[in-house]
């Protein structure tokens, strides 16, 4: 019986002996125990949805000189997109008073307006004059900056070579006409007026004329165009600016 009791103890002793040598972790479970935090590290490093990427190539923001009237000074910034206004904004606009109300009722319409035209040929809107007219000029100088700024830019041959040019306003006795053309390779490509005659029977002969009159400048490559029947002054002074613009473009 003795040598049983002593075996046993001697067993029970190995057994106890083996298990005070086992470490205290699993060597995989500690690795991977540490890979834990490094894994969360390298996810904060990078930041959700990546570097933020550049202005899209083509656009942009311009910003008008800031027009004086009367009630305060109004100034239009614009956002183009592939060569078109996608966006117009009165970063200024008269304000107090009444000049609130009326400056949240006309300057939408004329964002509006900017962006269908393309151009600062918008309607003014009643009994807001002072506010549109300051807006059309805000807006027209945007546009000539616009035009402005790819003449000093290199790029390819063909964007170098192509050119947009602005002539004289002229005054008729229905209202001003203005000639905005673009030249590429020596030659129109486009016309349009940027200004003509608005008001009561002058919509509808600006409407009939400007037109015809944007097809021949495009057509004859000069100011040498007929004049539209019953618009004669439209007519004139359309050609004295066209040749205004074809002079300031050196053709």
């Amino acid at each position: 019986m003795r040598r049983v009791v002593l075996a046993t103890a001697a067993t029970v002793s190995g057994v106890v002996l083996l298990l005070s040598l086992k470490p205290a972790s699993d060597p995989a479970a500690a690795s991977a125990a540490g890979a834990a935090p490094q894994a969360t590290a390298a996810g904060q490093e990078s930041p959700p949805g990546g570097p933020r990427g550049a202005a899209p190539a083509g656009s942009g923001t311009v910003t008008g000189d800031a027009v004086r009237t009367p009630y305060g000074a109004v100034q239009v910034r614009l956002t183009v997109g592939n060569g078109r206004i996608t966006k117009a904004e009165a970063v200024q606009a008269p304000k107090g008073g009444l000049s609130d109300q009326k400056t949240q009722l006309a300057v939408p319409k004329l964002n509006q307006e900017a962006v269908t035209a393309q151009s600062a040929d918008v309607d003014a809107v009643s009994g807001a004059t002072y506010t549109s007219e300051g807006y059309r000029k805000s807006l027209q100088s945007a546009l000539d900056k616009r035009e402005q700024a790819p003449s000093g830019a290199s790029g390819s041959s063909g964007a170098a070579r192509a050119r947009t040019v602005t002539g004289k306003a002229v005054r008729t006795p229905y209202g001003p006409v203005q000639v905005r053309i673009t030249v590429a390779d020596g030659r129109i490509t486009k016309a349009e007026a940027v200004q003509a005659p608005k008001g009561g029977l002058s919509d509808q002969k600006t409407q009939l004329a400007v037109p015809k009159l944007n097809q021949e400048a495009v057509a004859a490559g000069t100011a040498d165009i007929d004049a539209v029947s019953g618009a004669t002054y439209t007519s004139t002074g359309y050609r004295q600016s066209l040749q205004s613009a074809l002079d300031q473009a050196g053709g």
